[in-house]
Formats: C-alpha cells, structure tokens, sequence
C-alpha cells in the first residue's frame, strides 16, 4: 500500500500532474468537489482517461457543467437558471479516495473546486479563498499606515511582506455497532459523570479502527497528532463469538493546523475517511452535533490564528505579546478577538445552522451559549476556562502558537463560510486598533455592563474567569453576555437584527449579500422540513410508546402519575373537534411561513416532551 499515490501537493505543474496520473494507474477516476451553502461536497466519476485528455478545460472550468439546483444554492442556481461550471483549484492538495471495499484497488482523485454561476464563483469554499484575499490586502494596507503595533516593539508593520492565516478543527464523533438498541442513556450519563470514559483505553474494533484512520490519514500527510476516547460512552459487551456487541463509545483525532483553507478541505477529507475505515469494522459513525440527548455532543473546536511574514523571510505571531510572561496577547490579538466577539451575532448563523446545533448547546456539557472569552488571572498561567466561546490558547515557551479557539462550532459547521466570517470580523477588530495600545485594549475587553467602551458594546461584558453556568445564574449571563439564540430560526434573526454587523461580513463584497441570504434559506427549508418530516414523526412514536402500564397492585400515586401523562400525550399529539395539539399547531405555522410562531412551539415542543420523558420514566420505575 505505501506505493500508492495519496496526495497530489498544492501548485503541482499540469505536466506533473499528468506524468503522477500515469505512473499511478491504480487511481481510476476523478471527482470535482465544489462546496454548496450547507457544507455538501459534490462528488462524481469522471475517468482518469478524459480528465489528461481535457487537462486545460479542467483548468478553467467548461470541462464539467453541472445542476446547481440539485445542491444547496438556493436564490442562486434556480430550476430554470440552474447551470454551474466547476473549475479546480490548484492551490491545495488534492488526495485519493480509495475504495476500501472493493476487492481491486480503486483511487479516485478528489480535486477541490469552485461553483461558478453566471461567471461569477457562489459556492462555500470560493467565499473563504475570496475572503482571504481581501482581508490580507486590507491588514498590509494597515499595517504600512500604521506601522507601530503596540505590545511587539520587535516588529514593525513597514517590514511585514506577507500575511498568513492558520487554522485548525479538532473532530469528535460518536461510534456503536450498527441495528442495536443502545439506550443505557441514564448508565451513560453516570459514566460520563464519574469521569470514567475520558481518554479510557480503547478495545476491539474501535482501537482496530480507530489506530487504522490514524496509520492511514498520516500517509497522507496530515500529521495526526492523537486520537482518543471522549466524554461519553458505554462500555461493550461480548457475543459467544467473542465478537463486541453494543458498542457506543465517543472519540476525538486531531491533525496538525493547515492554511485556513486547506484546513477546511482536510477536516472534510477526514471526515470521509473515518466513516468509512469504522464502516469496515461494523461501526457506524455519527457527527451529529447531539447524536444522543442527554449525553455529551460532537464539538469541532475551530482555532484561528494570523502570523505576518517579513521581508527578510521570517515569520512572527500578530496575537502573542513580545513578552508572555508580562502581557496576555499584542494589540493585535486584542482588537482580532474583539472584532470576533463584537460582531458573533452575525457570525452565529453559520455555526449554529440546524435543530441538532441547538440540542448540543446546553449549559452544564461544556457547549458555550454566551459571547464571553477568558485570558487567565494572570499572562503568565494561561486559561483552560471551557464554559466560554472563544478560549485564548497560548503556549509561552511557543509565541507562534498563540490562538482564537471557537468552541461552539461542531462537525456539520460549514467551516468554510465559519472561517471567512470569522476572519472578516478579526479584520475590523484590527482596524480599530489603530494608536491604541494593548493595556487599553485589555481594559476594555475587561469592562463591566455599563461602562463605555470605544469600539464594544456598552451594556456588555466580553471577559470572565469564573466557569459562566455556576457562577451567574441565567438571568444574569443574559443581562451580561447577551441572550442567546434557542432555535435555528432566532439565530439566523441575527441578519435581520444586527446590519451593522452584517456590514463588517460584507465589507469585501466576498461573503455577498447573495451568499449569506442562499445560506440562510437553506438552512430555514432544513430547520422546516426536519421538523416536519423528521423531528415530530419521532415525538409521535415517542408519545404512542407511553402506554399505560397493566399491573395488580395500582397506588393513588400511580393513577395520579398516569393522568398526568395522559393529559400531556393529548396535548401534544391528539387533536380535537374544537382544538389543535402542539405538533398540528407546530407543523400547521411552519407550514404558512409563521417561523416566530413555529420558533416559539419547537421550544415548548421539546420543554413537553422532556417532562412528559421524566414522568413516564418515574411511573415506570414504580410499577411492579
């Protein structure tokens, strides 16, 4: 296997291209993959054979013409103005997909791509390549005119050449034997409790599979750093074959940090390559951000970072201070996380996109709901604060690998739109930075509600370093930080209510109007058809399934716990001559386009359907 071909490296010249092609004939086909607005990558197989013959038409892009209407682009490639082209980006790697499960050896080279419509570029991963582009013209203009960067006396913004832009994800997932009732929830939720599954030793298949993703992933270059068990999990049984039964265990791999966009490219690869080396093992794989309600969820930390590049070549951090041990981050770092969480109710829409995101984020499972960072009570301990969104990760001994980690996103974030949002928001954190110095900044993302800020908001608090759900009640967070968005449909209110900062993401004409508004109807269709389609069929079975339970010995407490349910299940699902239940008046607003209405009756859909699970769960224990 080590002879094969994995990865064809970022700017390889066509006639190499060719001449790898050719000594490789073990990769038979090619795919373009072009990003929609929700993240789906498109793949296709297109014979080696016509794509050497066709080189240059691939190039630029009239070699392949696709439905745009097919994917998600809505408001963009219509049903009768659906045509895209698809031209490939060279500046990334492209790698093979190989074909686990045939008998042959069969690669398809999956080469990442833009969405072209009506000659201009629509798609997710365009808007981040675009974005990059012009937030690194907007910082060496800035830097040039404003050339002393308060906190790294060592560098001047004259002598910066170049910009770069690092990032990096870190994938959770849940894996269990496929066909199998794995509804231990409440053993579960004890286990995760006492702590006994995190980096527990992995067995049987999922160690097989697991040290498998790792062995392979590295032969394609991305330095896989670790791999280990999460939170949750179960612990497996053993059939008279000796074969693992029952398994439903939680696992985390990271990679090294990449450019920002060959970041996103890998994290998609991956992903693909995990589900299918599990697969192989009779293991499923789910990225779901809240896969199992009442159990830790799938995050996808997303790190960001900006280093300049001086003329003499050299590379310098623009977040880490010259002196670690005295100052927390540079003004830069300062005004880059200040942009981000000044402008996160526009960015929220993109990490937070569907009902299962929302199910994830919950106080008291480390998912952050409140715009709040935290630095350390002092620069020379950094912080390992997990309740807030974005956490500063510094390393004093490695000034380089000061970092943003925003840990709200999970696996089925469009990291790319994420990432160009993110990095849109950091600019205009940066540009009112100018004479400013990095104790004010400091000062500044350290003030209290109430107290006036230059560039943040005055009735909100930016900073804590206390754990946020313990020590504030809700009602505070709220006053403080913010009220966060419950349902799909408030957050992507966030356009609506917040244009100003709408505005800093569309400065650059690169995340267009026209993009953000396809995302968000994409992902308004999704949040009604889950819903409808999905979400409240499951409740219904849910409900049908809570029958009275028969016994000789009923008590007064019974009886009681029994109407109690019963009324609940007619609220919910029963409709009457005279009244609607809460699934027909749910399903009936999101029907006539009433989202504040239908927004307003999935949370106290899901409120009902907790209690009514609490009661039934007390009624059954006491039956005997």
């Amino acid at each position: 296997m080590n002879e094969l071909l994995y990865k064809i490296p970022a700017n390889t010249p066509r006639e190499e291209v060719i001449a790898m092609l050719r000594e490789h004939p073990e990769v038979h086909f090619v795919s373009l993959v072009g990003i929609d607005m929700a993240g789906n990558d498109t793949d296709e197989k297109i014979p080696v054979r016509i794509f050497i013959e066709d080189i240059d038409k691939f190039y630029n892009g009239t070699a392949v013409q696709t439905d745009g209407s097919s994917v998600v682009l809505p408001k963009i490639a219509t049903i009768n103005n659906a045509k895209v082209d698809l031209p490939i980006d060279p500046a990334v790697n492209w790698f093979v997909d190989y074909d686990r499960e045939s008998l042959d050896t069969v690669g398809t080279l999956r080469i990442p791509s833009f969405i072209i419509h009506e000659g201009k570029r629509v798609d997710s991963r365009a808007a981040l390549v675009d974005t990059l582009a012009y937030v690194k013209r907007e910082l060496l203009d800035f830097f040039h005119a404003n050339p002393e960067i308060s906190g790294i006396p060592s560098l001047s913004g004259a002598d910066i050449a170049d910009i770069r832009f690092t990032s990096a994800t870190e994938l959770e997932f849940w894996v269990k034997t496929p066909l199998e009732d794995n509804d231990s929830i409440e053993e579960m939720s004890a286990s995760q409790v006492m702590n006994e599954q995190y980096w527990e030793r992995t067995h049987g298949a999922v160690r097989t599979a697991l040290e498998e993703c790792l062995i392979e992933l590295d032969k394609y270059g991305f330095h896989m750093e670790m791999g280990h068990k999460e939170v949750g999990g179960l612990k497996a049984q053993i059939d008279e074959n000796g074969r693992m039964t029952h398994v439903c265990e939680q696992i985390e791999i990271d990679w090294q940090y990449d450019h920002a966009v060959q970041a996103a490219d890998n994290e998609l690869f991956v992903r693909t390559i995990v589900r299918e080396i599990f697969r192989l093992h009779r293991l499923e794989v789910n990225f779901k951000a809240k896969p199992l309600i009442g159990l830790a969820g799938n995050g996808e930390h997303t790190h960001l970072s900006i280093a300049a590049v001086t003329a003499d070549g050299k590379m310098h951090s623009l977040f880490a201070a010259d002196d670690q041990q005295a100052n927390y981050m540079s003004a830069v770092g300062y005004g880059a996380l200040m942009g981000l969480l000044k402008n996160y109710e526009a960015i929220n829409p993109f990490v937070s996109a569907t009902n299962d995101s929302f199910n994830r984020l919950k106080p008291g499972f480390e998912a952050p709901v409140c715009i709040v960072t935290s630095f350390g009570h002092t620069p020379a301990i950094p912080s390992r604060n997990r309740t807030v969104l974005v956490s500063l990760i510094r390393d004093l001994k490695n000034p380089m690998a000061t970092r943003f980690e925003l840990r709200a996103t999970n696996p089925y974030s469009n990291t790319y739109l994420v990432l160009a949002a993110c990095y849109l928001a950091v600019l205009d954190g940066i540009k009112h930075t100018a004479g400013r110095t990095a104790e004010e900044l400091l000062a500044e993302l350290s003030k209290q509600p109430g107290e006036e800020g230059r560039y943040l908001e005055r009735d909100r608090a930016y900073r804590s370093e206390e754990d946020v759900f313990e020590f504030y009640t809700p009602e505070e967070r709220d006053a403080r930080f913010g009220k966060p968005p419950a349902t799909v449909w408030e957050n992507m209110l966030g356009f609506d209510l917040y244009p100003e900062k709408v505005a800093v993401l569309t400065a650059g004409n690169t995340l267009r109007p026209q993009i953000i508004e396809s995302f968000r109807t994409g992902a308004l269709l999704r949040w009604k058809i889950e819903l409808i389609s999905r979400i409240i069929p499951e409740y219904r079975d849910l409900v049908r399934r809570m029958k009275e339970i028969k016994s000789d010995f009923v008590t007064d407490r019974d009886a009681y716990m029994w109407n109690k349910i019963h009324d609940l299940r007619i609220y919910l699902a029963k409709d009457t001559i005279d009244d609607k239940a809460l699934f027909s008046l749910l399903i009936k607003a999101l029907n006539e386009g009433d989202y504040a209405a239908a927004s307003a009756l999935q949370l106290e859909m899901y409120a009902k359907i907790e209690e009514l699970k609490e009661l039934y769960d007390c009624y059954k224990k006491n039956m005997i």
